[in-house]
């Protein structure tokens, strides 16, 4: 796993979280006074937008996917994006300030952390036995390499903005004032798309009792009384972290490595320019909850490089090597398909499908097949 990736997450899950005083528990169901949709909707607008940052926490963060695909071989990390499509995953954070934060993603064997101080950044790998130690740029020194590029990270306020921002004449949309989600009371809003082309049923948006943050996500795939994908808060504590949390000192016999992204410059890895290059041609088709995604494809991408007998990979090339493999897993369970459009493979699944076409197309949504193949024609 590459530094960029966890201080990337540590960064939006600082800027994601958001809630102020902890509510009391109570007894049997939390009640909160009656606001109507409309007026949640507002109140949650208002709230990612508010000015000062989040307050100061310390809490546990649960992703769990549940599409309906084979059994994925492992990611070596919870941070892979194959490993978010199956299992679950958990992410811890600590947040003092914007330049005070550290989040630990536990693996089967290992553990990674990211514990950010001032303009200094450690990243911690106990399955490498290797801590990083990254310097930050300095306030007003550009670097194309930034420390904070924004992935899809897989936090409760981001995975709901982006279903609020849904939210139209397309959308259902009611509200209970009884839920509760890490011991605080909580609105739940529970959307409902009305296009007969998208897979998904309902989404329930727990919002806190008292700021309207999300605290939770849960996506219900048509005909499934489960949620297909989760993302929430299962613990947090809003008080000030020890100051211990953010000190590190690389153990006895670790491998120390030092990065300084002020000096990177106008320079950016290659990894880097080819997920630029792959978001900027990526062709977004259709609106709201029947959205897809057209992107180029290259048949054989998916094949994980073979390896000579003996031979010792790098930790990046092994990571590669089971992505490689999970997708070839998720590959094997396409089906060919056909039509006007030209032919390819279908990948089914509960909530996303997707068709990887022979002239070199992948088409992606929360859609139902029949809709890729109306996008795959036009």
């Amino acid at each position: 796993m590459r530094w960029g990736v966890p201080i990337a997450a540590a960064a939006v899950i600082g800027a994601a979280i958001g809630a102020g005083p902890v509510i009391a528990a109570v007894s049997g169901d939390p009640v909160l006074p009656e606001r109507s949709a409309e007026q949640l909707l507002a109140d949650a607008a208002a709230a990612a937008k508010k000015a000062g940052g989040p307050p100061q926490m310390s809490g546990t963060v649960q992703q769990t996917a549940s599409l309906g695909l084979p059994a994925l071989p492992s990611q070596g990390g919870s941070a892979s994006p194959l490993a978010m499509l199956s299992g679950s995953r958990e992410i811890k954070v600590w947040y003092g300030a914007e330049d005070r934060l550290r989040v630990a993603l536990p693996g089967q064997m290992s553990e990674t952390n990211l514990i950010v101080n001032g303009d200094q950044a450690w990243y911690w790998d106990s399955g490498t036995n290797t801590a990083t130690k990254v310097k930050l740029p300095a306030e007003g020194e550009q670097s194309q390499a930034k420390p904070v590029p924004s992935p899809t990270d897989l936090t409760p306020q981001q995975v709901a903005q982006g279903f609020l921002d849904r939210v139209d004449d397309s959308t259902g949309v009611s509200v209970t004032n009884t839920a509760e989600v890490a011991g605080r009371a909580a609105y739940q809003l529970v959307l409902t798309p009305k296009a007969q082309g998208s897979l998904v049923q309902e989404v329930r948006l727990a919002l806190d009792g008292e700021n309207y943050m999300p605290l939770q996500v849960q996506v219900f795939a048509k005909g499934s009384a489960e949620p297909a994908f989760q993302v929430g808060f299962t613990q947090v504590t809003f008080t000030a972290p020890a100051a211990e949390n953010f000190a590190f000192t690389p153990p006895a016999g670790a491998k120390v490595e030092e990065q300084d992204l002020g000096k990177l410059g106008g320079q950016q890895p290659e990894h880097g320019k080819e997920a630029e290059k792959a978001a900027g041609d990526v062709k977004v088709v259709g609106e709201g909850w029947t959205t897809v995604a057209v992107l180029p494809f290259k048949p054989g991408a998916q094949k994980p490089e073979e390896q000579k007998p003996g031979e010792q990979k790098p930790d990046e090339q092994k990571s590669g090597s089971s992505e490689a493999q999970a997708l070839t897993a998720i590959l094997e369970q396409a089906t060919p398909v056909s039509g006007a459009w030209g032919s390819g493979k279908m990948i089914k699944t509960k909530l996303v499908t997707a068709l990887l076409t022979d002239d070199g197309r992948l088409l992606a949504g929360a859609v139902t097949p029949d809709e890729l193949v109306k996008v795959a024609g036009q």
